[in-house]
């Protein structure tokens, strides 16, 4: 009982720190520093879209990186269950701020469609960043854009890299 209990804290510590993680913002300034001033896109929309490419880049690598790991489920409850929260108070934020409610979580959850359905659109690519670089480029409003492929693609890749090695620190799965 009390293994499970620490086992349980253990498991919600993840999830919130993966959390934090995921909201953090520091890599979507650094990767919109380094977007060229050439790329033909809306900065503004390049930078919503990494962050929401962030939270559903976290969220898909503990589905994907803890297949076998029998606190897998519990693990993503908790960190969506934070993504859910976050979200309620962008809604009530907005609503008293502009007048208009956005339902953040909805667009995490289209996007997190969006993704899922270009991945499945092209079973047979060796590597998913590959398939995630232009989508997010194409979600941007420039599928031809190639520093903006790039830069969907380095987000994309650090973000599953840095949960993947968190995750084996902490010996998961």
């Amino acid at each position: 009982m009390e293994k499970m209990e620490r086992e349980k804290s253990a498991i919600e510590r993840a999830g919130e720190e993966l959390f934090n993680f995921a909201v953090d913002r520091e890599d979507v300034k650094m990767l919109m520093a380094y977007l060229p001033a050439q790329a033909h896109i809306e900065r503004g929309k390049v930078e919503y879209e990494l962050q929401l490419l962030k939270i559903i880049s976290v969220g898909w690598s503990i589905s994907y990186f803890l297949q076998g790991w029998s606190g897998k489920n519990e693990l993503a409850e908790v960190y969506w269950k934070g993504i859910h929260e976050l979200s309620a108070g962008i809604y009530s934020t907005t609503g008293l701020m502009i007048g208009q409610h956005i339902d953040y979580f909805q667009e995490v959850r289209k996007r997190l469609d969006t993704y899922v359905h270009a991945l499945g659109a092209k079973p047979g690519a060796a590597e998913p960043a590959a398939v995630i670089g232009p989508e997010f480029a194409r979600v941007c409003g420039n599928v031809d854009d190639v520093y903006t492929v790039l830069t969907g693609s380095r987000m994309f890749i650090g973000t599953i890299g840095r949960v993947k090695a968190y995750l084996e620190a902490l010996a998961l799965g």
